[in-house]
């Protein structure tokens, strides 16, 4: 399973990686492995003020649709609008080209609460067992 160490993860399986103020926010291997063929993403506003674990993005497969939660409280201040015309690029590249949407924090406290790469694998692994 790919899980870059580099990157911070939640629970409901997105990844997120620090740019400079922001935080840009994916899926994982994980979640793209279990929806399969991605036909359909909704991606926010930008503008748009989250609050942490509320929906953020839609991601539709073959297979159902999915909420994407905001691992933290802030202002979408990019929308990834090549993953929302081809949503595929997130079964190829999810760690990539395959992001979401980025996130000026606005309690950059809240980050200290996402997963480790080693805490996200024991979560995916005890899920399989």
């Amino acid at each position: 399973m790919d899980v870059p160490p580099a990157l911070f993860y939640t629970k409901t399986h997105e990844w997120a990686k620090r740019e400079g103020a922001e935080l840009v926010i994916g899926v994982t291997a994980h979640a793209q492995e279990e929806l399969r063929d991605i036909v359909f993403i909704e991606v926010p506003a930008v503008g748009r003020q989250v609050k942490q674990g509320e929906p953020a993005a839609v991601i539709e497969s073959v297979k159902a649709a999915f909420d994407i939660y905001a691992p933290v409280s802030g202002t979408i201040t990019r929308s990834n609008q090549a993953v929302a015309k081809a949503p595929q690029a997130v079964n190829q590249d999810c760690y990539g080209q395959g992001w979401l949407f980025a996130i000026a924090p606005s309690q950059p406290e809240e980050a200290s609460k996402l997963l480790s790469a080693e805490e996200y694998h024991k979560l995916i692994e005890q899920a399989a067992h």
